[in-house]
This record gives structure tokens, sequence and C-alpha cells, in this order.
């Protein structure tokens, strides 16, 4: 038996939603008002892992609960959860195990969905399909009981969600799955895993995380939003994703590593690339681990087939996959037939499109694209850098540079605190827009500035003109070895507040509402801060942001009395319609906003 150490992060087995319901559903009320520092006490608990595949982990000197998994390595029943307490199964240690164990992933219920199947890209186009037909009657029932869900997620906030709403939740995901609404189940099964890791040990190095959970209960709402309505879009049903047989061989060449920390203590790698065409894809590893897994997997082996190779070689060089399988999302599969070899790969500067937007797979097998662009350096702006674009008629908008991941072991922080120090320099920067903040990029790999002469970074050797920011480090002869540094362009009143989207307000107040629930969304009502934020968003021109943002304010400080002063029962659904629509303005509003400042 062997012994898993507290801080390699969670390494207990993945259990189905229904299961922990159930589990929390049998506790007393007592019981469940400490469900949640029990799950906390977990985090410092180490998990005891038998040859026979259990996993064991104690409470003290009385109890020991034993998870058995099945042949998936998935806690699919109650039958796989034991304790040796006397309350056993209904105590408070088997409970606990459970929440602590990460949520599996949504699957498709064997009853109401076909199993899943390639496409190939030459398969002709189907017929024409007859008109969709709304969602059955115990759809919308399904759709009826996630919405009341996420609501109280939405009204506790994601500091308030614990255990015993994040049962509830599950719970109402496992129905939905049993009434075939796969998209809205995977959207709450994200939303779990977002309050999970907002709530962890490592929230505090995720920050910009929030964005994240803000996109997932803005999903699940409006979906299930839609369902409840008897809105006939099958895209709202969702289905089993298909994957895609590419006619001819792969010829992909490397870009860039970025190291993921995800939700419920995941951690690795994905490397990203590219074929002739400019068309992205991804090669993956990641699982349990965290940010010290992430940091490991930097130089794995890459787990395709007949591949001797790792993630920083392919990242640097090129693969040729024949019989290739990719996901929707454009990730390169395992799979059986298979089969890869290393080829060259050619310079940065050749191999990364130009400039993009983000945008989202388009379902035949491609990854979205990363945004690559060329800057100067500005100055230091905490942990990020400000810098300009670099174009070629005119002076170009004036953006943040801020770190993809913020924790230690990773070396992004350090990376643009070292750029931000030589302001002048010219870089060639590749990563991803934030969703939330469109003046804001958070890079994953730089570069020399192609024609930039001695004001650009020196990369050449076992670099190849490329620095990946997670895992390569920048020392002092990556730069020019002149001091100081050229003098950069002045920023000016023409930038018109460059470092943040004129809907900040908005989205203070979208993000703080799902943080801190509805009593912190109701606090800019109740200092009076509300009209002035309200008038600033008039003056900007965005008067649809400024209705929603003082609505949304009010809603979250009215409390329903009767006649006598007393609650008057709670108008939770309302509450969750405005901050619904709310978000909605404002991830439609901030997409528009990049496009116009990344086309440039």
């Amino acid at each position: 038996m062997t012994r898993a150490r507290p801080d390699t992060g969670p390494s207990l087995p993945p259990v189905a939603p229904e299961v922990f319901a159930a589990a929390v559903e049998s506790l007393t009320t007592r019981l469940r008002r400490r469900l949640d520092p029990a799950v906390e006490s977990l985090a410092a608990t180490p998990v005891d892992t038998a040859a026979d595949g259990t996993y064991g982990i104690r409470f003290g000197e009385d109890a020991r609960v034993t998870l058995t998994p099945g042949p998936s390595g998935t806690i699919t029943s109650p039958d796989q959860a034991h304790c040796t307490c006397l309350l056993s199964p209904r105590c408070l240690h088997r409970a606990a195990v459970l929440g602590a164990s990460p949520v599996t992933d949504a699957l498709p219920s064997p009853t109401k969905a076909p199993p899943a199947e390639s496409v190939s890209s030459a398969e002709p186009s189907p017929p024409a399909e007859p008109a969709p037909k709304p969602p059955s009657a115990g759809q919308v029932r399904a759709a009826g009981g996630l919405w009341t869900a996420a609501s109280a997620v939405l009204a506790a906030g994601a500091t308030a969600a614990g255990a015993v709403p994040q049962a509830e939740l599950l719970r109402a995901a496992h129905t939905a799955r049993l009434a075939g609404l796969h998209r809205a189940e995977a959207a709450a099964l994200g939303v779990v895993r977002h309050v999970r890791d907002a709530r962890g040990p490592q929230g505090a190095h995720q920050a910009h995380r929030t964005g994240e959970l803000v996109a997932a209960l803005r999903e699940l709402l409006l979906v299930t939003h839609r369902l409840k309505a008897s809105d006939p879009d099958p895209g709202l049903i969702g289905g089993v994703p298909r994957n895609h047989h590419p006619d001819q061989p792969l010829r992909l060449y490397g870009v860039c590593r970025e190291p993921v920390v995800g939700p419920g203590g995941t951690g690795g790698v994905v490397t990203h690339l590219v074929d002739d065409t400019g068309r992205w894809y991804t090669l993956r590893d990641v699982g349990p681990g965290g940010p010290a897994r992430a940091r490991r997997a930097g130089t794995a082996h890459v787990a395709l087939r007949s591949l001797l190779s790792d993630h920083e070689r392919l990242s640097r060089g090129g693969v040729i996959v024949t019989g290739a399988v990719v996901a929707p999302d454009g990730r390169l599969l395992a799979e059986r037939g298979a089969r890869a070899a290393f080829a060259a790969g050619r310079p940065w500067s050749d191999a990364v499109p130009a400039a993009t937007a983000a945008a989202a797979p388009d379902g035949a097998g491609h990854a979205p694209p990363l945004t690559r662009c060329d800057v100067e350096i500005v100055a230091a702006d905490g942990e990020g850098v400000l810098v300009r674009v670099l174009t070629d008629d005119a002076p170009g908008p004036a953006v943040r540079l801020a770190p993809a991941h913020r924790h230690p072991v990773l070396a992004h922080t350090a990376n643009l605190r070292r750029l931000g120090a030589c302001p002048g320099l010219r870089v060639r920067v590749l990563g991803r827009v934030d969703p939330d903040r469109v003046t804001t990029l958070r890079p994953l790999a730089v570069g020399p500035v192609p024609g930039a002469g001695a004001s650009t970074l020196r990369l050449q050797g076992r670099w190849q003109d490329r620095a990946d920011l997670g895992y390569d480090l920048l020392v002092d002869e990556h730069f020019p070895p002149e001091a100081p540094c050229p003098s950069p362009s002045p920023l000016t009143a023409a930038d018109g507040g460059p470092f943040d989207s004129p809907l900040r307000r908005v989205r203070d107040l979208v993000e703080l509402a799902v943080t801190g629930g509805r009593r912190a969304a109701a606090e800019p009502a109740r200092d009076g801060d509300r009209d002035g934020h309200a008038a600033a968003l008039r003056r900007g021109g965005f008067t649809t942001g400024a209705d929603l943002f003082a609505a949304l304010g009010a809603v979250a400080a009215r409390r329903p009395r009767d006649a006598f002063g007393r609650p008057a029962g709670d108008d939770q659904d309302h509450y969750a319609a405005q901050w619904l629509a709310t978000a909605v303005y404002l991830a439609g509003t901030e997409e528009a906003l990049g496009r116009a400042l990344w086309h440039r």
C-alpha cells in the first residue's frame, strides 16, 4: 500500500454526480452543517492506495472511508463507497470523501442518446431535416430543476456555495442527463468544478479564472432558461461529440506549450500546432496533480503511438500523423490506428499565422486560434506589462499583458516581470485574449520581431527563436546587450483609457455577484455608488449597460415583504434572470469590442 502526499494534488477517483448527491441527501440537517469543514479538512489528509485499486482515507481514529472504483476508474454506485463508522452509509465521513473527489465527466444516457461515432471529411452532407421539435415535458421539468439549483448557487455566491448546494446542482444535472439534456448537464458539471476550484487552496493563484466561472454559469442559466420556455433549437439539447478522421496524413508544426491548471486540481500541458493552411490543433496531457503536474508535463513524453518525442521537442519541431483521430475541439487523440513520426519544424515567424481574434471551434476538428501580435514594451504594471501594439501605418492601441497562470511553480509571472524591466523592447507575442478583459492578452509564448534589429529578443540556439512563458525562463543573455533599453513610445490621452474595458463596471458587478453572492451584488445600491457608475457608463455611450447595471444592483438589494414587514418568499428567479440578462449583454458587447481592437 502506498500513501499519496497531500501536496501532489487530489488523488481520489472521480465520482458520478448522483452518487455524491445521494450521500448528501441522506445526511441529517445537523450533519449537513458540518459537511463543508469536513470536506476542507481532507485537503491536508493523505490518501492510501492499495494494489487492488482501492482508495482509503482516515477520519481520526474512529472512521476510515474506502472507495472501490469500477473498471472505468470511477465511483458510479453508492455501494463503491464504504465507511467503518456506525452511522454508515448515512455518515458525514463518507459524504465528505465523495465531496472531495472530482466530478466525473458528463456522459450520454445509454437509453437516450446514440453511441459516439466518427465522421470522415468525405462524408456527404445530410439531407434536409424536418422542423425541430420543442423539448418534451420531461425535459422542460429537468431544465426547470437545473435553473432552480443554479439560481441558488448564484444567490449564494461561489464563496458560500458549499457541498450542499453543489449536491443539489449535481442531482439536477443527473436528472438532466436522464432526460437527454446533454449540453445542460455538461454546463452544470462545469459550474460545480469551477465553484470548487474557486473555493480551493489554489484560488488565490487563479483569480483571473473568475471569468471562467461567470461563463460557465451564464451558459447553464441561458440554456436552461430557453429550455424552460420550450425553445425548439436543437442546439440546446446537445449531443454526443463526433470525432474527425482526416482523409490525408496531417503535417503539423509545433508552435508553443501551454501549462494547464484546471478545475478539480487537474494539471498538465497542451502543445499547440498548426498545419499548412493555418488551422490549429492541440495535443493534451492533463490529469490530477495541479500546478506541480503542469510543471512536470512540459517535458513529458508525448502520448501518441510510435512517436518518440516529448512536448518540449515537439513544440519546436513538427509531426506527421497518419490515421489521425481529431476531437471536435481540435485535440489529437491517441486512438488505435493513429501513427505519428517526428518531423522538422519551421521558423516561428512562418509557423504562427497572422493575428486573429479568439474563436470557437467549428466542430470539424479545428482548435480555436491563438492571437499573435508584435508589441513594444511600455512599462511594468504589477504582475503584468503595459505594451503598445505595433502596426504598419499608425500608432497601435495600448494593451496589457497579464500572466496566464500566477502559480509560483510556473514561469509566467517571472518572465513578464523581466520583460517589463526593459521598456522599448519589441517582442512578438502569442497568447489568448481575455474574454472578459478585451484589452488584456494572456501570452503563452514570445519571440523576436523580424527586422527589429537590436531592439528585440535574442532566442537563437536551442530555443529556436521562441520561449514558452510557462516553462522557459528568460535571462539577461536573451535581451539586447545595450543598457538601458530604447525609450518606448509614450502613452497619451488619445489612447482613451487603454488598460481596461469601458464596461469594467458592469463586469466587476457581474463577477462580484458570482463570487460574493446576492448580498455582495447589492452593495453598489446601498453605498450610493450605483448612480455614479451608471452615469459613467452612459457618458461612454453604453446606455443599455448602464440600465442593466442599475437594475441588477436594485434587484439584488430588494427583499420582498408582506403587509406586516415580514419576509415574503424569495424572488430568486427574478434575480437570476436579471443577472443572466446583464451577463449576456456583457459577453456580447465585450466580444464586439475585442474584434474591433485586435483586428485593426
